[in-house]
């Protein structure tokens, strides 16, 4: 299973948009302040939103450590930390933290040791639309609300009508696309809808999805294929997925004008994150972000999590586990704009390092 993983893992890298190492991180063994023991496999499972960012960080890790790699199984976040709890797997990657139930889980499977959450990247998630004649469309938090909840049925409706001024809406139906499997991006968007249209958003949050309309597709590349295929769609999915589709993707007014979503408006979005604690553990607080009104900032964003043992782990599997979230954490930043993610900024770099320098 490992060995089909880790061939998964090298094919989703394949056609993402990342691009070749850079010369600083190809050629930075040397430089480098990852430290290269431990074994030479590391399995994690979890979300699909994070998929190719892991896969230039494993590519980066081999470079930087000649014959480590991690086999990474997208599976979905739910699925990925109740491997990690099962002890099936080294790693969770999960787009939300723990929830307040699987935080004694997961310290049991750590040996009656706390669990960290450590943020590697941030992704924002595209609303990517499938609508003949349109190619450019602009709604708000309070429009989505009601597109997922089905209260918002038809595309010339007069609450997008007003968004779209000069554009030719057709009378035709909207059908929401939602992902069915248990996902952390599911959690991330439905928490966004509550900051944003804390009025119109009655469904709560979590990896299920609570709207009731709609479609539901398996994973974030089930989400694009559904989308393609089906006229009048929209749904949520992680930025560099839509993007390797070609598929248009929605700009959000939050009360200051229209926003695109870019590398500028995200990464002045995820200025606005903080973290909820002090310690090591580097849960993020993103109410802020999903509820701000700040021009040219993009909120919809996730930040997504290693899940990991912060003691628990055999001695070569600790040092592994360092190993990779050190490389990630500073060369394997380097081209993830390309695939469609917002690089670490410095501050949260400095934190995430304290927190993995610590894992014992």
């Amino acid at each position: 299973m490992t060995a089909a993983a880790a061939l998964m893992l090298t094919a989703c890298g394949s056609d993402n948009n990342a691009g070749p190492a850079s010369t600083s991180a190809s050629g930075a063994a040397s430089s480098s302040s990852a430290e290269c023991g431990g074994k030479n496999s590391l399995t994690a499972e979890g979300s699909t939103a994070q998929q190719n960012a892991i896969a230039e960080f494993n590519k980066v890790w081999g470079q930087v450590c000649a014959g480590k790699t991690l086999a990474y199984n997208p599976t979905g976040s739910g699925a990925g930390v109740d491997q990690f709890i099962a002890k099936q797997v080294d790693i969770a990657g999960s787009d939300s933290a723990l929830k307040d139930d699987q935080v004694a889980k997961a310290a049991e499977r750590c040996g009656g040791n706390e669990a960290w959450n450590l943020p590697l990247v941030f992704g924002p998630v595209a609303l990517a639309f499938n609508v003949e004649g349109v190619d450019k469309l602009v709604v708000n938090g309070d429009v989505l609300a009601k597109i997922f909840q089905g209260q918002i049925s038809k595309w010339n409706d007069p609450a997008i009508a007003a968004l779209n001024e000069g554009v030719n809406l057709p009378d035709a139906g909207i059908t929401p696309i939602y992902r069915s499997d248990s996902s952390g991006t599911t959690d991330n968007f439905q928490k966004y809808l509550g900051a944003a249209a804390p009025g119109a958003w009655t469904k709560g949050a979590g990896k299920e999805f609570q709207g009731g309309a709609g479609e539901g597709a398996q994973k974030s590349s089930g989400v694009v294929q559904a989308i393609q295929a089906t006229p009048g769609s929209i749904g949520y999915v992680e930025k560099g997925f839509a993007q390797q589709a070609g598929l248009p993707y929605v700009q959000i007014d939050s009360g200051a004008g229209a926003v695109e979503l870019t590398d500028e408006t995200t990464q002045k979005a995820v200025d606005t994150a903080t973290f909820k604690g002090e310690g090591n553990d580097l849960t993020l607080d993103l109410d802020a972000l999903y509820a701000s009104k700040e021009a040219g900032s993009y909120p919809l964003m996730l930040a997504t999590y290693e899940i990991v043992c912060s003691k628990g782990y055999d001695a070569d599997t600790a040092a592994a586990v360092k190993s990779f979230l050190t490389v990630a954490a500073n060369e394997g930043q380097a081209n993830l704009s390309a695939a469609g993610y917002v690089p670490l900024p410095a501050a949260f770099k400095e934190r995430l390092l304290k927190s993995v320098d610590a894992i014992a």
